[in-house]
């Protein structure tokens, strides 16, 4: 039974790509280079992202 996470949870950079189903090389370098705007959160080196912003993200990027 999958996990059911709430849409305000924060999620680490490793977490956040596992649940887009890319590397956490590639969420760094969509940050760095501002390709898309997952809003990320950052307080000194820890970057964190709502899981709204990532389910966001996808809606955005869907093929129809």
């Amino acid at each position: 039974m999958p996990k059911i996470l709430p849409a305000d949870q924060l999620l680490d950079r490793k977490a956040a790509a596992k649940y887009l189903k890319v590397t956490p090389g590639t969420l760094a370098v969509w940050d760095c280079t501002k390709r898309y705007d997952l809003q990320p959160l950052k307080a000194g080196r820890s970057v964190r992202y709502r899981l709204s912003s990532l389910d966001k993200f996808i809606e955005r990027n869907l093929v129809r």
